[in-house]
Order: C-alpha cells, then structure tokens, then sequence
C-alpha cells in the first residue's frame, strides 16, 4: 500500500483520537445520564392560600373599620394587592406611612415600593421594603432594597433594634412582640448617603437606616407600585398582615371604601411543587438557553445538606477517569430564568462518590473533586457567573471576589466557556471561565494540583450547605470525556 494511503489513515487516527476526548450534548432527546436525587417526591406539593386585599369591616392595625390585608403566604409564585403608581426611580424621593398589624407562626411579607412587570423572586429586582418576618411570638423587622439589576441590600450601616445574645455575645435584631398594631414609615432620599441613596425605616418607635451600596444607584430602578407583597421565595407558611391610615408620597388612603388598589393572585389558593428543597432537573424538553433545538439540561436546582444523603442530588454523564494532570475543558449555553438570593447551581467535572459523600462537617460548601462553574450572588451583586473548584480534601477556591461576569435571572441565553490549564501560573494550574467575551481567571492554591482530585461524571451536582434554589439551563454543550 502507498505512503499516502497509511498517513490518511494515521489522520483518521488522530481525528478519532481528538473526537474521543470530546462529547458533544445537544438533548435533542433524553441522554440517558445518571441522575441521583435529581428528581425529589419524596417532598409532596404543598397548597398555597393567597387571600389578602381590601376588607371594608375588619379594624386589626387600629384604625376605623375598613382596612387592607389578610393571609398571605410566601411562595415561589408572585401575588400582590398594591397602589399603582406614576413611574419613579432612584432619582426621586419616595415616602409610605401607615399602621401594621401581624400575626403567624412563621410568616414573611414585604411592604413596600416595587415594580409589578420584574416580579420574579427573592430578592426582588426594583423594589425598596420593609420586610416582615413572623417567628414564633416575635416579628422581626428588616429594610431592604434591589436595583434593576437584582443588586441588593439591606439593613446598613443601622439596622433595627438589637440584643446581645447571652451564648455567643453577638448582637442580634431582637423584634417586636406580634399581635400588636405598630406605626411605621418607610422614606428613600436620593440625596442621603452622599448622593448615592438612603432608605429610612421607623417601626414601632425605632429607626434603621440602609445606606445603597456604592455604584447601586447607577444600576436604576423602576417603581410602579406601593402595597402588600409576598416575598417570593419557595412555599413558605401563611400569616396575617393589616394596613391601616397609609399615606403614599403624601396621598392618604384611610380604607373607608375600596380603594381600587390592584390585586394580583392574591384571592386564590393554589398547589406548587417549588417546595425547598424538592430537586427538579435533568433533562428537559424545553428549549430556554437557546440551543439548536427542543431539549436541554436544567429545571430548579437548590443547594444541597452533606449531612443528608436524600439532600444532595446530580445529573451527569458517565466519563473516563479524569484528574488536574491533563487539560479540561467545557461550553455551551446557559440562560437563568430564575435565581433567589442565597442560591446556587454548580456546572462541571464531578466524582459519582467524592462528590456526593455524606459527612456532618459544614466546613465546605463546594462538594469535593469538583471543577467547573458556579451561578450564584452574593446578594449585594446580584448573579455571577464564575470558576471554582474542590481538590480531594480541604483545598478550594472561587473567583467570587475577582469581579466576573454577570449573568442576570431575566431568560436570556449566553455562550459560555470553561478552561483548565495545569501548566499555567507557574504550574499550579489555571480555571478560565468565559461568559458572553467577559473572561475570568482562577490560580489553583499553593499545593492544591499536587494534592490532586479524581472526576468521572460532568454534569450539574449540588453545594453541600443548603439554601435556595434557581430555575437555569445549559445547551449544546462540548466537555472533556477522556484524558489520553
């Protein structure tokens, strides 16, 4: 046979060779992955009773008959009864008044200005709050704002009354007994805090202030609305909350008549299956990130409990062996439809055991052998999109602090890439994560690449401390399967 023939068949080889280390997914049907976890029943659906509006004989928050409120209860699912409102912004002043009265267990409630076309989660884009949160026979009190950017803050530099807790000697907010009616006010200066914002709150004769973070103001936001609002996290427990005399920027509703506020699911009840922590994802027939066709890999996906085997959960493929020794790499699209604060979803190379191990310790959050991407806050910046990675041991990091690329919950798609490099800085090896251009970088630590970590699955696995949960998705995806 010629020379010709055996080097086409050596540039075969070589093909093959390089098309093995790869796997391309496009779901255009189920992948057949493994899944631990990742679809949780054992959490039943939970009812949901929103009935909150305007009530013409009931007189709880200490004014005439005719007040609005009710039951309201916290859900995934946003509900409403508010004001609407000419359109205001960050660059205009902003002031409500009014008496409360609450009662409930376990309850929790936003009063407040918002915008009702970005209702989506917790914390809510475009609003400035307060939020009541019943526990037990005490309510705790709490200001809080978002930008249009889901930016957000709260309760700083002076928050509500606090006590010093005997056990620890920590200050901690100490509330206010429930059961009570309490004047409250709620005031947004654009010209406090030295022009870039102040919110002030007084309930029940106290104040706390919540200075907007630096750059905040420049974000925007949009207010449309001032009333009743559920905080929307996943299915919480109900409470009753009443208002009474509100007046807002300066218009006073005494509540002798319907006020003709607008209502939204707020006279329903309802079944969800957004209950914490009931894991919902895999693949999916839907089409959200943007990829070439019907079928992707997502749903809701919450942070997990190491403390609990039936709390962590993962979705992936099966790979060869894989270690730091060797180059990884993974892209695809990705697209958040829905992100509360205090959540995370973790994307990459993962080991089926390592990673999904059962241990009492809350030292770490990212499980270990892991090495990927993380979509998550804090809730001061909102969502970002950035490398992190789990060594097998203690050894870990994150590109959190290094200003990384946003990623807003607003359905959107973007392209995204991931890189690990062990030659690089210096040899300890280097994560670059890339989201839509916008690059960020990760050194592995001192001693981190020798002390090694082992990954046989890629796909999406849960953090070992719990929180909330996010409804994302990720398509076409490219990623390392084999390291020859």
């Amino acid at each position: 046979m010629s020379r010709l023939f055996f080097s086409m068949l050596a540039v075969a080889g070589l093909a093959a060779a390089a098309a093995a280390e790869e796997r391309r997914e496009s779901f255009n049907r189920d992948p057949g992955w493994e899944g631990v976890n990742n679809r949780a029943r054992k959490l039943k659906p939970r009812t949901i009773r929103q009935d909150f509006g305007y009530s013409p004989k009931t007189e709880y928050a200490g004014g005439k008959p005719g007040e609005v409120g009710g039951t309201i209860t916290a859900a995934a699912e946003p509900a409403y009864y508010a004001k609407k409102l000419a359109a205001r912004s960050f660059a205009d002043r902003l002031k409500a008044s009014g008496k409360v009265f609450c009662k409930g267990r376990r309850f929790h409630t936003l009063i407040g200005f918002f915008n009702a076309g970005t209702l989506n989660e917790w914390r809510t884009p475009n609003t400035i709050a307060l939020r009541l949160a019943g526990r037990g026979d005490t309510v705790f009190v709490y200001v809080e704002y978002a930008t249009g950017r889901w930016r957000a803050g709260g309760d700083s530099p002076r928050p509500f009354p606090t006590a010093r807790d005997p056990r620890t000697g920590r200050r901690r907010l100490k509330g206010f007994p429930a059961g009570k009616a309490y004047e409250w006010s709620l005031e947004y200066d654009p010209k406090g805090n030295d022009g870039k914002g102040a919110v002030t709150a007084r309930f029940g004769g106290e104040t706390a202030v919540c200075n907007l973070q630096p750059g905040h103001r420049d974000d925007g936001a949009s207010f449309n609305r001032f009333g009743l609002l559920t905080v929307m996290k996943h299915a919480a427990h109900p409470g009753e909350v009443w208002l009474d005399d509100v007046a807002v920027n300066g218009e006073k509703e005494e509540f002798g008549k319907d006020p003709g506020w607008e209502g939204r699911n707020n006279r329903r009840s309802y079944e969800t299956t957004d209950v914490r922590p009931r894991f919902d994802f895999g693949f999916s027939p839907t089409n959200h990130a943007g990829g070439k066709g019907k079928g992707e890999l997502g749903g809701l996906v919450f942070r997990g409990d190491c403390r609990f085997k039936e709390r962590m959960a993962c979705y992936g493929d099966r790979l060869g062996a894989l270690t730091l020794a060797k180059p990884l790499r993974a892209s695809g699209k990705v697209c958040l439809r829905r992100g509360v604060s205090d959540s995370t979803t973790l994307l990459g190379f993962y080991h089926s055991k390592d990673s999904m191990a059962v241990t009492e310790s809350q030292a770490h959050g990212i499980p270990r052998c892991f090495l990927g991407v993380a979509v998550e806050g804090p809730s001061r910046e909102g969502f970002l999109f950035y490398p992190l990675y789990r060594v097998d041991g203690d050894g870990s990091a994150s590109a959190v602090r290094k200003r990384p690329p946003y990623i807003l919950p607003d359905g959107r798609p973007h392209a995204w890439a991931l890189e690990y490099d062990p030659a690089a800085a210096g040899g300890r090896g280097r994560i670059t994560v890339t989201l839509d251009g916008k690059r960020v970088a990760l050194d592995l630590g001192k001693g981190h690449r020798a002390a090694g970590a082992r990954f046989d699955r890629f796909g999406l696995v849960t953090t070992w401390i719990d929180g909330n949960g996010q409804k994302v998705y990720f398509d076409d995806l490219i990623y390392t399967a084999r390291q020859d």
